[in-house]
């Protein structure tokens, strides 16, 4: 139907709650699923056939951009796959992609998949990084690859160097300054018309392994997650079937994503593949020095389509403020603004929607989604205009929900459906714990009910279950739902914070002060003692403490860190995130220091 808000053709919620007794629902779309394909193959191939002149894949070249289209794109994919085939590789054979988004990664990316050669995408730091390096010799021992790519050899010369990458064949865009011999990508292009590629092509179907996409490792280490072609392609239909104006206008999108993860290179990718769409690499990102990039090619070639984390269109509400080209660049011609990660502030939502409609008289649909990368990854999303942030949605069509509800109607969620991964790499018993008896994926997040209700007003992420621990006291602390609260009450102060107390008495927190706000250099054997910073830190949680309703919530004593999370310790997951149990492990003293009464550094609540 058409909402006469957006102005765009879209499926109003349409839920189904069944109880399974007290202790658990199952939650359900009682809409019709669209017809899967088997894999992406199928999709380009479509494109090809009815747009090859329409740009599919563009990067920026110079002061313009160097565009694809889908015709090009289908005849160097069957190049790339035919010089795959020849060499041997197949399901077993991983390609290791070391760098970054760009039009040569998504060629190789797809000529692997025509050939039923996996890839591993990986974060770029883990190369670019020395003390990275270690993540990056952990996946290639994990997959064992056969090949590794990076675009700019000279760039990725001391990743290059590592002997772990002896015997694997490396292949280069720009292949000078290699400190290894390299083969150019150019020589993939060529192809190998001995290779009988349809007979190769004939081998891939739904459970065709696409991908080895590894997980942030906020918990534990990093474990690849198995992405099938069924996976990534029922989960593009399932967003199809509540998103029908996509097939009625294919969507142009710029976009700094990273491929390694499954929002940019699989939700993203695919999405503009399945509907021939177009998809222009944005080679900036949400940080201080690459976001003017960002700026210059969105008011060079706006999207009708925005994908972005929070601090992204945070960053972007701010410069709009005062860069009038860039606003109606941003909202002219935008059908869809899309929020992932984390919840966007309400201010900026709101911003948002004010700007559109000065620009285009109208809003665009804002909504927000769910998933994992064991997801591919979407389960749940918002698909009718909500007017609020915060919502991440309901059950996709194919999708089931399984919701575990405690005393506080606060409820693990757990998800089966076409979409979900078989299995993690090489790891039949962290598989086997993945999933629970009735083969529902264990995902260790929390969601509560906006409106319970109305199950149609969709969920609310509430922290993560995985991250609860007891105190002494036998009391379940909701850890990752009292960091949220933290970081939120705390803004402006601290970069992240880590909630402490299992097994002790009370709740602590570790703090990672923001550096602007340590006043000189007064750190203590890696703790801060700045009285200045103490004492805002101890407002804040003075005032938390005094809203909280028991033990549980209550913050009762905090440390300022010295030290920042460090990335050679492991204490920085690649998506910059912070793997809570290596810094608690790894600053064992510090906690015990946490817990110390007496202690100069303490801020006692």
């Amino acid at each position: 139907m058409k909402d006469l808000t957006t102005g765009l053709t879209l499926a109003p919620h349409s839920v189904r709650l069944e109880r399974n007794g007290a202790e658990e629902m199952i939650l359900t779309s009682t809409l019709p699923l669209d017809p899967v394909v088997e894999h992406t193959g199928i999709w380009l191939e479509k494109w090809a056939a009815l747009r090859p002149d329409v740009t599919y894949l563009a990067e920026r070249s110079g002061e313009g951009w160097r565009e694809l289209g889908y015709g090009e794109v289908l005849e160097r994919v069957k190049a790339i796959a035919s010089a795959l085939a020849a060499r041997g590789l197949d399901h077993s054979t991983p390609i290791l992609i070391m760098s970054g988004n760009s039009v040569d990664h998504a060629l190789l990316s797809f000529g692997a998949q025509w050939a039923g050669v996996p890839t591993v995408p990986l974060a770029e730091q883990y190369s670019l990084i020395e003390e990275a390096h270690f993540r990056l010799q952990y996946a290639i021992n994990k997959t064992r690859p056969k090949m590794a790519f990076v675009d700019n050899a000279a760039r990725y010369a001391k990743a290059l160097a590592l002997a772990d990458l002896d015997g694997i064949e490396i292949v280069a865009s720009l292949p000078e300054g290699a400190p290894r011999p390299v083969t150019p990508f150019a020589e993939l292009l060529k192809g190998d018309r001995g290779v009988d590629l349809d007979a190769v092509h004939a081998g891939v179907g739904p459970d065709t392994l696409a991908k080895i996409l590894f997980t942030s490792g906020s918990s534990s280490d990093p474990k690849g997650v198995m992405t099938t072609q069924r996976m990534m392609c029922a989960n593009q239909s399932m967003m199809s079937s509540v998103l029908p104006f996509m097939k009625e206008r294919p969507q142009r999108i710029v976009d700094w994503l990273p491929w390694n993860h499954v929002f940019g290179g699989s939700h993203n990718v695919n999405m503009m593949l399945m509907h021939g769409g177009s998809f222009y690499i944005d080679n900036g990102k949400p940080t201080k020095a690459l976001f003017g990039q960002t700026v210059e090619n969105v008011t060079a070639m706006p999207g009708t389509a925005a994908f972005n984390v929070p601090v992204g269109f945070s960053m972007l509400v701010h410069e709009m403020e005062h860069n009038l080209a860039l606003r109606e660049a941003y909202f002219k011609d935008l059908d869809m603004l899309f929020y992932a990660g984390a919840s966007l502030p309400q201010d900026v939502w709101t911003r948002l929607e004010e700007m559109a409609i000065e620009v285009r008289g109208k809003l665009p649909l804002m909504i927000s989604s769910w998933g994992l990368t064991e997801t591919a990854p979407a389960n749940v999303m918002v698909h009718e205009p909500i007017g609020r942030s915060g919502v991440i949605g309901v059950p996709l069509p194919g999708s089931e929900v399984k919701l575990i509800p405690d005393a506080e109607m606060r409820c693990e969620i757990r998800v089966r459906g076409p979409n979900v991964m078989p299995g993690y790499l090489n790891d039949p018993e962290k598989t086997a714990e993945a999933f629970d008896e009735d083969g529902f994926f264990i995902t260790g997040d929390a969601v509560k009910f906006l409106d319970a209700d109305d199950p149609n007003r969709g969920l609310v992420f509430d922290g993560r279950v995985s991250e609860d621990f007891k105190l002494l006291t036998g009391t379940w602390v909701q850890a990752g739902k009292l960091r949220l609260d933290a970081l939120e009450a705390l803004r402006g102060l601290v970069l992240d914070v880590v909630i402490c107390g299992h097994d002790r008495g009370e709740i602590g927190l570790f703090v990672f002060p923001r550096p602007d706000h340590v006043h000189g250099d007064n750190s203590s054997e890696g703790a801060v003692i700045d009285e200045h910073l103490q004492a805002e830190i101890h407002h804040v949680l003075r005032k938390m403490a005094r809203a909280a309703s028991g033990s549980a919530k209550r913050i009762a004593r905090a440390i300022i860190l010295s030290e920042p999370p460090s990335v050679k310790d492991g204490e920085i997951t690649d998506k910059g995130s912070l793997n809570t149990r290596k810094v608690i492990t790894r600053r064992a003293d510090l906690l015990e220091r946490l817990y110390d009464n007496e202690d100069p550094a303490l801020i006692r609540v």
